[in-house]
Formats: C-alpha cells, structure tokens, sequence
C-alpha cells in the first residue's frame, strides 16, 4: 500500500525507504509480506500466481474480500463450483492447471476490466485437513484506457479530414466535395471561414 508503515522502521513508508536508498530493508519489509502487484491492461488477460506446497491440493479457493460473495474460483475434488462464484467473474477465470501439478494454483482472469483492480487472496485446502489456508495475496491494478482497432481507425479518419479541410479551407463536415478551386487562388468564401 501506497501509505502503509513498515513493519521494521515505525514512522517510515515503503516509498520513504527507497528515497533513502534502503533497497533491502524494502526488499524485506514490502515484498516478502506474500502480497504481490500485478498490474495489466484493460481486454487483456492476466495470470495471478499462486504456488501451494505439497502435491495433496483437495480444493483452491481464490477470493476478492470486498465483493460479496467474495469467492472469485472455488475448485473441489476436481470440479469447479460456479454457484458460489461473484457473477462479474463467471466464464472469465480458470486454473492454470486443473491438475494442481507441482502445486500450480496459479488463476487466470480473461478480458480484464477496471472493476478488476483490487486484492485477491489465493488458498487451499490440503490432505485431511477441513481448512482452507492462505498462500498468496495479490494485488491487481487495471491500468490505461484499451482503444480498439476501429476507434483507432475512426479516431485517424477524422483527424485526417480535419487537418485536410483545414488547409484546403473547406468546413469539417463537407469531406465529400473536392473541389479545389478557391485553394488554388488563395482566397476563402466567408462560409469557408467559420
């Protein structure tokens, strides 16, 4: 967090500690607290990495705490429980594998969107054990504006007609006649002036 107070030195920030150039007490205090950021743009997708010890995994559990429900993938035995899923997460998150080889519990969110940023908590459920256990915490911030392909392209056409009507003195909206007549003589008619 932006304004969080170091565990290791009261009065000082993460932020105020790399100004002073303590590299490793940030490193110790900020990164090693098991909360990562992630931080991705809008229509992409993005893996949020989860590492579980031991190769007994009977359920993974990945939540956003703020939502309600918060529960943004439940897998048990092998099956994923959509029913207790958040809705803005339904079909847009998977395991990265649902074999739960080496303990990978690693999410994958589709088609990010800026209602996506926020903290999101991985845990599993082990052998015999009834609890499910935290991991990993991260962090993910939705950054930049997507632009497609066409607004692009719209975007461009417009500029260029514009910037085309400008020096050919014709008003923005009548980009189909082109008649050059009055460029040729240097002199604008009263209506190409507005």
């Amino acid at each position: 967090d932006r304004g969080a107070k170091s565990e290791g030195r009261p009065g000082y920030t993460c932020r105020e500690l790399l100004k002073h150039d303590f590299l490793l007490l940030i490193v110790i205090n900020c990164c090693f607290s098991g909360q990562i950021v992630v931080t991705v743009h809008p229509g992409d997708n993005v893996t949020l990495p989860c590492q579980a010890a031991g190769s007994s995994i009977r359920a993974v559990e990945w939540t956003r705490p703020d939502l309600e429900p918060d529960t943004v993938l439940l897998y048990i035995d092998g099956h994923l429980k959509p029913d207790y899923q958040h809705p803005s997460f339904k079909d847009r998150v998977e395991l990265v594998d649902r074999d739960l080889k080496d303990g990978n519990v690693s999410l994958i969110l589709k088609n990010v969107n800026r209602h996506d940023t926020g903290t999101y908590t991985c845990g599993v459920k082990t052998g015999d054990t009834d609890q499910i256990r935290l991991i990993r915490t991260v962090r993910l911030q939705v950054t930049g504006e997507v632009v497609s392909l066409r607004d692009a392209a719209v975007v461009g056409v417009l500029m260029y007609k514009r910037r085309k009507n400008k020096r050919s003195g014709q008003p923005a909206d009548d980009d189909d006649d082109d008649d050059d007549d009055d460029e040729a003589d240097g002199k604008a008619s009263p209506g190409q002036l507005i």
